[in-house]
């Protein structure tokens, strides 16, 4: 009878609380690629060609060396000299403003579940539009483009700050400044025409569209996409081959899991396989920098959402980021408020106490001569409509926990999809320099 006696003291004891159930996801969908076309779009990735003053490349603001972004709040495009946080602006040519958000991160981007682009989603998959996609262009859109991730890969290039060049400098910035974009003749055909007398890229173009068939932008585009497809495929994380059974998490991180997915209702955005919903949300993040505000505007807002659907509902709202290998990107936030993943999260515990208490020494801004970055935090009323957008209720968790939290978004990095299966190449065949 003694074994009776200790089981039923055993059932007394307080039991340890249960993890939360392992959560299933259907398995992901990756667009196919073909490898001629993923060699050729890998090398224009990394090629300064199709900038205005053949400076900056895609690679510029979006580097594996800082998880396909550039490690600092708010980049520095055309104007500026060296990478990530080193990055200087050229006083020679100084940059006329920062730009406006932080570089997000690539992975995952062949998915077909990403179907919004850039943090307020004003470009995206619409059936009901040409080309199937709705664009800021709306219908002066080129046709060609194979998918949203195509067309969002050349949207830089007609940014004065991010790749164009400051206006006039260059036949490009020149076309983007008449508004000569997808016209005959205008920003992308120049480009195009440029890519199309190399004598490299012209015979790669041979090999996927057939010899001597015209380049045009959107060919440029869908072969950058199909890079970015096969380069960023992040999905073999810990998290992953835990879920297929095929190895433990550790016990912080297991810990982390079942906060993320139960009582700390992170997942109430962040959902999926991928942890985004794809929608948007308001969350009183700090806003720093320019904002978004066109070249006629005088004030530094980036109201988000709103922007693309003109509904006030849509104040202040950004699109739900995937955080897979989110350890790898920051800062964080749709202008880089916040420097460690622990900040962020303490963020979203009480967005409102968050924003009003910033510690402004956490963004990384290289040096810029003449800007206010801090237009929007030293004014009340912008700051409190920021607050009063906000959508999230205060979540009391434990020092602990937060970093059950953190060690659970550090499960989420895939080593592999993060270095990028070509990595950088030595030279690109216009021979300009390479960003390493």
């Amino acid at each position: 009878m003694r074994w009776l006696a200790l089981a039923l003291l055993l059932l007394l004891l307080p039991q340890p609380m249960p993890l939360a159930a392992q959560p299933v996801f259907p398995p992901a969908e990756f667009v196919e690629t073909d490898p001629a076309r993923v060699e050729l779009g890998h090398l224009l990735f990394y090629d300064p060609i199709l900038s205005g003053n053949q400076e900056v490349s895609c690679a510029t603001c979006h580097h594996p060396r800082f998880g396909t972004g550039d490690g600092v709040s708010l980049s520095l495009g055309d104007g500026a000299q060296g990478l990530g946080p080193d990055r200087v602006a050229d006083p020679e040519n100084l940059p006329e403003q920062r730009i406006p958000r932080n570089a997000p991160a690539l992975f995952n981007l062949g998915a077909t579940e990403f179907t919004h682009m850039f943090h307020d989603g004003r470009l995206e998959a619409d059936p009901t539009r040409p080309n199937g996609i709705r664009t800021p262009l709306g219908d002066a859109m080129a046709e060609g483009f194979d998918s949203v991730l195509s067309a969002q890969a050349m949207f830089p290039v007609l940014s004065p700050d991010e790749m164009a060049g400051h206006y006039s400098e260059n036949p490009i910035s020149r076309a983007v400044r008449m508004g000569h974009l997808s016209l005959a003749g205008g920003a992308w055909d120049q480009i195009a025409a440029r890519v199309a007398a190399i004598p490299e890229y012209r015979a790669r173009f041979d090999a996927v569209l057939g010899d001597g068939a015209p380049i045009h932008f959107t060919d440029i585009s869908n072969v950058v996409a199909d890079f970015i497809r096969f380069e960023w495929r992040a999905d073999r994380s810990s998290f992953d081959l835990y879920l297929a059974g095929e190895a433990a998490l550790p016990e912080p991180a297991a810990r982390g899991l079942a906060l993320f997915y139960g009582e700390a209702g992170c997942a109430d955005c962040h959902a999926g396989r991928f942890q985004t919903d794809h929608d948007f949300h308001a969350i009183a993040m700090v806003q720093l920098g320019p904002g978004k505000a066109a070249r006629f505007e005088s004030h530094a807002r980036d109201e988000g959402r709103m922007r693309v659907t003109g509904d006030p509902e849509d104040a202040f709202a950004f699109r739900t980021p995937s955080l897979r290998n989110v350890a790898l990107t920051a800062p964080y936030g749709h202008a880089g408020a916040y420097a460690t993943l622990e900040a962020v999260i303490r963020h979203h515990l009480d967005p409102v106490a968050s924003l009003y208490g910033y510690d402004r020494s956490q963004a990384i801004l290289p040096a810029l001569p003449g800007v206010e970055d801090w237009r929007i935090l030293d004014d009340p009323a912008e700051i409190g409509a920021i607050a009063a957008a906000n959508e999230l209720e205060p979540m009391p968790l434990e020092d602990a926990q937060i970093g059950d939290l953190v060690a659970f978004l550090e499960a989420l990095t895939d080593t592999e999809g993060a270095d990028g299966r070509l990595g950088v190449p030595e030279t690109v065949p216009s021979g300009l320099p390479v960003d390493r």
